[in-house]
């Protein structure tokens, strides 16, 4: 297969809805000639016109609020946020009206929009343009949140998006967009399902979970540790809701050992409730030593580039915890 980046790979995947679905159209900040902040929708204006890639004001709570309305009359809006740290604006329209509409009118209103975001330090837009707040969109009944890792999951992971019926918080990690990796010719049609995990990498001797730009990382500790005759499993869970429960479940009842990282804050993060998930489950009986987390510390993001890197996992952090979980 070709490669192509990160971002050229959600280009993609918008184009070809775009195409194949009239209802489906783009509404954010700057995203017509200026092309997105992260230039993810850089063109696109040219060929779809600005009826359907819409400049809106500088009001986050007003963009997620009218896609949240035109999705519930028949539309398909994809909403661009440009820093995840946002969602603190639109979070009232967003968990209070869309995340609820179905269910508030008795399944017989859906909301088939999408809200893109960028998430996750690296880029030294300091604290508040850097924060991990996936947590808190996981926490709200209705709403579905993705974050893939490669060129190839995110392609096939929005146009599953895009696709379903219910509205959905899909979180591009800053630092990944940049990153190449194969992926399908235009003409080769692939979805990949919500709710469905990949394992990035088969082991026998402890699981790694993560999600995002902890991805590369994870792989690249887990080549580490096979140098020292250790054999882990890294799982991708790609869709943190809905989560691929059995796909953890079951690795770790083969492994006896289970790590989570995430880039977001230790506290309440999303691997507190995977950790839940394990220790809620089966596998709990086959674990040979206590769930280990390795997550970003409780501090804000910090603008200094030695501080931003520090207050992350790392490859050496993630490798350190798992020799120690395999003392």
């Amino acid at each position: 297969m070709r490669e192509i980046t990160y971002a050229e790979a959600i280009r993609e995947a918008l184009c070809e809805e775009m195409r194949a679905d009239s209802r489906v159209f783009l509404l954010g900040e700057d995203i017509g000639i200026y092309g997105g902040a992260f230039g993810v929708t850089k063109g696109m204006v040219q060929e779809f016109g600005e009826e359907r890639v819409r400049d809106t004001p500088l009001s986050e709570h007003a963009i997620t609020g009218a896609a949240a309305g035109a999705a519930m009359t028949g539309m398909r809006p994809v909403v661009e946020i440009m820093f995840s740290d946002f969602l603190t604006i639109a979070l009232e329209q967003l968990a209070n009206q869309a995340a609820k509409a179905h269910y508030q009118f008795g399944g017989q209103v859906s909301v088939p929009m999408v809200l893109r975001t960028a998430g996750g330090s690296g880029t030294g837009a300091a604290e508040q343009h850097s924060q991990s707040l996936e947590a808190w969109v996981c926490h709200v009944p209705g709403l579905k949140v993705v974050i893939p890792s490669t060129p190839y999951d995110a392609k096939g992971l929005l146009k599953s998006s895009i696709k379903d019926p219910n509205p959905v918080v899909f979180i591009e990690q800053k630092l990944l967009y940049r990153q190449k990796g194969p992926v399908p010719d235009p003409g080769q049609e692939y979805d990949i399902p919500l709710g469905v995990a990949d394992v990035k990498r088969a082991g026998t001797d402890i699981t790694i979970v993560t999600y995002g730009r902890m991805v590369p990382r994870c792989l690249e500790a887990a080549g580490k540790l096979a140098a020292d005759g250790i054999d882990a499993e890294v799982i991708d869970i790609r869709t943190l809701v809905p989560l691929d429960k059995p796909c953890i479940i079951e690795s770790v009842k083969k492994t006896g050992r289970a790590m989570i990282v995430h880039e977001a804050c230790r506290t309440a993060g999303f691997g507190a409730e995977i950790a839940a998930v394990i220790a809620d489950s089966e596998a709990f009986f086959h674990l040979d030593a206590p769930i280990r987390r390795v997550a970003g510390l409780d501090v804000p993001i910090p603008y200094n580039p030695q501080l931003e890197a520090s207050v992350v996992p790392t490859v050496e952090k993630i490798l350190a915890a798992a020799k120690d979980l395999l003392r």
